[in-house]
């Protein structure tokens, strides 16, 4: 599995739940600045950031990706819709929350989302 990583960098022990979770070695990790020009138009700020991640047309429609979002709403957003249109599909999404009562703050992997899943969920809901 490739981790697509445009968030904080993933600790030893998130990459561990990470692939328990999945069931699944994460084989490759992939920082990706997310940073973005606000004064700028998002998309191509956003098409770039995907470039960022180096996979091939081929590698985007076969490999198993998982990505960690951006923060930012609008930047999260569009890379969704980015992804979706290299992928073929929405790809899963890390979702990290805080650990309660840690000092300093420390975040652990909540759920891995299949956000295809509840696409096609949600489809059902159109009859």
């Amino acid at each position: 599995m490739v981790l697509l990583n445009f968030s904080h960098p993933l600790t030893a022990e998130q990459l561990r739940q990470l692939a328990e979770l999945a069931r699944a070695k994460v084989d490759r990790t992939v920082e990706i600045d997310a940073q973005i020009d606000p004064q700028q138009p998002i998309v191509p700020q956003v098409a770039a950031m995907a470039d960022r991640a180096g996979l091939t047309p081929q590698e985007w429609q076969t490999l198993p990706i998982l990505i960690n979002p951006p923060s930012l709403n609008f930047s999260a957003v569009t890379l969704l819709a980015e992804l979706h249109g290299r992928c073929g599909y929405f790809p899963a999404a890390v979702r990290l929350r805080p650990v309660p009562g840690s000092v300093p703050p420390r975040f652990e992997v909540a759920e891995i989302v299949n956000l295809q899943a509840v696409r096609e969920e949600a489809r059902k809901g159109r009859q």
